[in-house]
């Protein structure tokens, strides 16, 4: 029963967060106003989840997990997905996502998260580079798995930078252009093929 009660709560501490950062931005909100919102104790949010910080990233995981978690499924079943399909797969839900302000809310917070300083326990397997480098190796198999991350990692910090504005105050006021993300589309694809070699 208390395993029931602490995901209650740790939903209860999230819902507040949401609520409050698209009310008052990110960084107009308090760890003492999400636990009074949440109508929780002084100490809620550092019981549940240790720090805002840590809030912060369980929140993103437990709303953008669910987007990539079959699609990337699928696409690790296959032998070889396509580059352009590699791109899509991460680019299309975020695309979706700008159109809503709930949505780049999580993009601002995304890109705050993982282009800054903190670097979050995530539980999901794909929040991490590994499994996205297994793919671009099975479609570039010349590729090491250093070279694989490290032209995931690019490309995330560009799609992130694009959808996420992480150093702007708030998230963007809407969503980039659709010839702003058929060229990001096309520059992801571009880098994640490129014929450059290590160094």
């Amino acid at each position: 029963m208390a395993a029931v009660t602490d995901l209650s709560a740790r939903e209860r501490l999230l819902d507040a967060a949401e609520r409050l950062f698209l009310e008052s931005g990110c960084d107009g909100v308090s760890v003492r106003a999400i636990n009074a919102a949440a109508g929780m104790n002084p100490a809620a949010v550092h019981y549940h989840f240790g720090s805002r910080e840590d809030l912060v990233s369980a929140l993103l995981e437990s709303r953008l997990a669910p987007l990539w978690e079959r699609p990337l499924a699928e696409l690790a079943r296959r032998a070889a997905p396509s580059p352009e399909e590699l791109a899509d797969v991460v680019i299309t839900p975020l695309a979706a996502l700008a159109k809503e302000p709930s949505g780049r809310l999580y993009l601002h917070l995304l890109a705050r998260t993982v282009l800054g300083d903190h670097r979050p326990a995530w539980t999901s397997r794909w929040f991490g580079l590994t499994p996205w480098a297994g793919l671009l190796r099975s479609s570039q198999p010349g590729l090491s798995t250093h070279e694989a991350k490290q032209r995931w990692t690019l490309a995330f910090q560009l799609i992130l930078h694009t959808f996420g504005a992480p150093l702007a105050a708030g998230p963007l006021a809407s969503a980039p252009s659709a010839a702003a993300v058929r060229r990001l589309r096309a520059f992801v694809t571009a880098g994640l093929t490129s014929t450059m070699g290590e160094r």
